[in-house]
């Protein structure tokens, strides 16, 4: 490592790994909302379980990042999104509420891990926390959006189209997510 890069990499508390890190987390999040699971009438990514699973394997501060990255990377037009979609047209759109709240993820993984530690409960728990705030955020701005465009929807249609499909599957993947990370966070060295 240059002099010029261990001295940005000082300032910004990031060391080199914790970059890397929080890229490939990033790419991670990004390939997983390319996977499309063809259950039932509602297609289902696997971009929560990125979330989740890079929240819960690299923690809370990198996580975050990652999160970050992800939605900015999207942002400024490269298709990371699902369906490769990207653009500020995604984030301000009908669902753009859910990936923006996918930062409250690691925000309340960290608070609850914080108060009740890092076991295996704490985690999910932390996970699950996370995800309810995602899906109360997402069907608040689902509702704005949608009904400035289409005309009122209620609360009850809103829910059974973006939240309840949605719930058995992020609780398997928040399962998974907890599960493995441990795993991979041995074999990788983390």
């Amino acid at each position: 490592m240059t002099t010029h890069a261990a001295a940005s990499s000082a300032k910004s508390g990031l060391s080199v790994k914790d970059m890397t890190l929080i890229a490939m987390s990033a790419v991670l999040i990004a390939i997983c909302s390319w996977i499309t699971l063809p259950i039932g009438a509602v297609p289902f990514t696997l971009q929560t379980f990125g979330v989740f699973a890079v929240t819960a394997l690299i923690g809370w501060k990198r996580g975050l990042m990652a999160v970050c990255l992800y939605i900015l990377l999207g942002a400024v037009g490269l298709p990371v999104f699902s369906g490769f979609k990207a653009g500020l047209g995604v984030l301000l759109g009908t669902t753009g509420g859910y990936i923006i709240g996918f930062i409250a993820v690691p925000l309340v993984y960290l608070a609850v891990t914080k108060l009740l530690g890092e076991h295996t409960a704490a985690k999910f728990l932390g996970l699950f926390l996370g995800d309810v705030v995602v899906f109360l955020f997402g069907t608040v701005w689902f509702i704005q959006v949608y009904s400035a465009a289409n005309g009122a929807v209620s609360v009850g249609q809103a829910l059974g189209w973006c939240v309840i499909p949605f719930i058995i599957p992020d609780l398997a993947k928040m399962v998974l997510a907890v599960l493995i990370s441990p795993r991979i966070a041995r074999a990788a060295g983390l």
